[in-house]
């Protein structure tokens, strides 16, 4: 910046220190009533005063010197303690750019107050003390971001740290083969991946907002989408961590499967003639009553039943349910759709992995939905799949699941 002296600032500086408290209330006036700044309302007066004194007086300092990089080092630190407190009060990144520019606002609007009632100040010296404000206050809202982008990566550096032990401790409790842990990992990466494309965004945002300050709107709007998608992505993961991170005590009661069966031809009959494919079924009639979780049980059929329609362009979807002996009965789903090539097998229930071609539509979760549940209710799991002649699918379950203290 400029650092060519300009009379008359010393004494603004005096009027505005004079009038600290009440330019600090008027600015957390502006604060509350401000819809823009919704967590806000969650603060006390002394926690959203915060370090706005120490910001306000290093401001001044920096208008009677006329230098603000003698000023540089401790108004960074100032401005960084606040993005820090900010972020840990629950702040998005546009709620603090937003109360610093309100508060640059009444920096402002008291330098115009006090020009306006002085006549030897005059307009030179005015606006000098605009541009020095403007600047400062920007150098705070730029220091204020960076850290607190930066508290968010500790905190997802944390997180994933967490995650990662908590996958440990489960895989040791549980006796889960290594390749659960491994998956899940891979989830932690392609996630890891995807947060650390919006902060590359975020980070050339802020590069533009200082390098050309007449885009400043441009790169903070810009850096509010990032956040704004971050946000979202965040938030499907939770949702998904939900529905497989189940870890309520199982259930389970007697009933029969015969009504089981009934229930999935008939859900699937519609999918299927839609398709103009036939489906066939056969239970074995000594089969019928079993000790079970009947809705997690349904959920294996019924994803296997829907993967087979999904990959089948012609021909039949077959369901089964056959004794196997040494207690345990057979869920079977075979098909005649386009298979899985060898090289697709072994990942093929793997989290968002998928063997089709991308013209049909999925997740890639419907298999390691499968192998999870199938996990819960002690099935064991195989298939048998060759490229453009079909795949058969079964799962091994016991005819009474007893659940111990590992379950629970």
């Amino acid at each position: 910046m400029n650092d060519s002296p300009v009379g008359g600032l010393k004494e603004l500086v005096e009027a505005l220190r004079s009038q600290q408290k009440t330019l600090t209330e008027r600015w957390m006036k502006l604060v509350f009533g401000d819809a823009e700044v919704e967590h806000s309302d969650q603060l006390t007066y002394r926690q959203l005063a915060d370090h706005l004194p120490s910001i306000f007086d290093e401001i001044c300092t920096v208008l009677e010197s006329q230098n603000l990089r003698n000023q540089e080092g401790s108004i960074e630190r100032s401005a960084r303690q606040h993005g820090q407190w900010r972020w840990q009060q629950g702040y998005r990144i546009d709620e603090l750019v937003r109360e610093l520019d309100l508060f640059r606002q009444v920096l402002l609007a008291a330098i115009g107050e006090y020009a306006s009632g002085h006549d030897d100040f005059n307009r030179e010296s005015e606006e000098h003390a605009r541009l020095m404000t403007d600047e400062v206050v920007s150098f705070v809202t730029l220091a204020s971001i960076r850290e607190a982008v930066s508290e968010r990566d500790r905190k997802i550096d944390e997180y994933t740290g967490r995650l990662e032990r908590a996958n440990h401790e489960l895989t040791l409790r549980q006796r889960l083969i290594s390749d659960l842990y491994e998956s899940r990992m891979q989830v932690a990466r392609r996630v890891a991946h995807d947060l650390r494309n919006f902060l590359n965004v975020f980070s050339t945002a802020l590069q533009l907002a200082e390098r050309s300050p007449a885009k400043k709107d441009t790169a903070f709007a810009l850096a509010k989408r990032q956040v704004d998608d971050m946000a979202m992505l965040v938030d499907e993961m939770v949702e998904y961590s939900k529905v497989l991170g189940d870890d309520s005590m199982l259930t389970v009661e007697p009933f029969d499967l015969t009504g089981l069966f009934d229930e999935l031809m008939q859900a699937s009959r519609v999918a299927s003639e839609a398709k103009g494919l036939r489906l066939t079924g056969q239970i074995d009639p000594g089969l019928r009553m079993v000790t079970s979780n009947r809705l997690k049980l349904k959920q294996v059929a019924y994803n296997l039943l829907s993967n087979a329609i999904k990959y089948t362009a012609s021909g039949e979807v077959e369901l089964s349910m056959l004794e196997a002996g040494e207690g345990r009965w057979r869920l079977r789903v075979a098909d005649t759709g386009v298979g899985i090539s060898a090289v697709d097998q072994e990942r093929v229930f793997e989290e968002f992995e998928r063997a089709a071609a991308a013209d049909i539509p999925g997740t890639g979760l419907g298999l390691a939905i499968v192998k999870e549940l199938s996990r819960a209710l002690k099935g064991e799991l195989q298939f048998q799949s060759y490229k453009g002649h079909g795949s058969v699918f079964e799962v091994s379950f016991p005819l009474v699941l007893e659940i111990d203290d590992r379950d629970r």
